[in-house]
């Protein structure tokens, strides 16, 4: 489980490809300080498994399904990752929940800069558009963001400074592929009342006006 919130930068040292997949290996600087073998972190937001350290270098390995559904299986030596450690006890609970299980990724239709803020909108599937709402939490690229609006096969999201100084989000351009994930919270009360139509819950909010 994690937050959202982007503790630092990795850069991608290597990528050797097997039958299984693929072991990648970034040098993540200060972050793995406290690292050890079998650690969870979010790496471009999705959750790996730490299975090897040297130094400031943290190596994880990649299965198929992996590479396939997120955006790690387009990365090259030398590109830039975001990363966060898994959630601990102690703790800021600064962003939203965040699971590190990529729903699928989307491509940046537009970046758009207005005075020192990025609007950015970014075209997905109707099964990810269908878990937004506005004013909602997403997950691009493991970074916690407030869905702005939502289409039908679209969203956008606005960037500040800081973030896009701190994360990869500033690095992005028109075109490019980011892991998108959406609120767990969400994906269980759709869940919920798609198998509750019946019951005397469905019928209250419809009385209401809720449904």
């Amino acid at each position: 489980m994690f937050t959202g919130l982007v503790l630092g930068l990795g850069n991608i040292s290597s990528i050797a490809r097997n039958n299984g997949g693929a072991r990648l290996s970034l040098d993540a600087g200060s972050l793995p300080v406290d690292a050890a073998i079998g650690d969870s972190i979010s790496v471009n937001g999705t959750c790996l498994t730490v299975v090897e350290i040297r130094g400031s270098v943290l190596s994880f390995d990649l299965s198929d399904e992996t590479l396939r559904s997120s955006n790690l299986g387009l990365l090259r030596v030398r590109d830039r990752v975001n990363l966060e450690p898994s959630l601990r006890p102690n703790t800021k609970m600064g962003g939203h929940f965040v699971t590190g299980h990529i729903d699928g990724t989307g491509r940046i239709a537009s970046k758009t800069l207005t005075g020192d803020v990025y609007t950015i909108v970014i075209g997905v599937d109707q099964k990810i558009t269908g878990y937004l709402v506005e004013k909602g939490s997403v997950a691009i690229d493991g970074i916690s963001l407030t869905v702005v609006n939502v289409a039908r096969e679209s969203f956008s999201i606005v960037i500040i400074p800081h973030t896009a100084s701190m994360t990869t989000i500033g690095l992005k351009t028109a075109g490019d592929t980011v892991n998108v994930e959406v609120d767990i919270l969400g994906k269980y009360v759709a869940k919920f009342l798609g198998r509750s139509k019946d019951t005397d819950l469905m019928q209250t909010l419809a009385r209401e006006g809720f449904a």
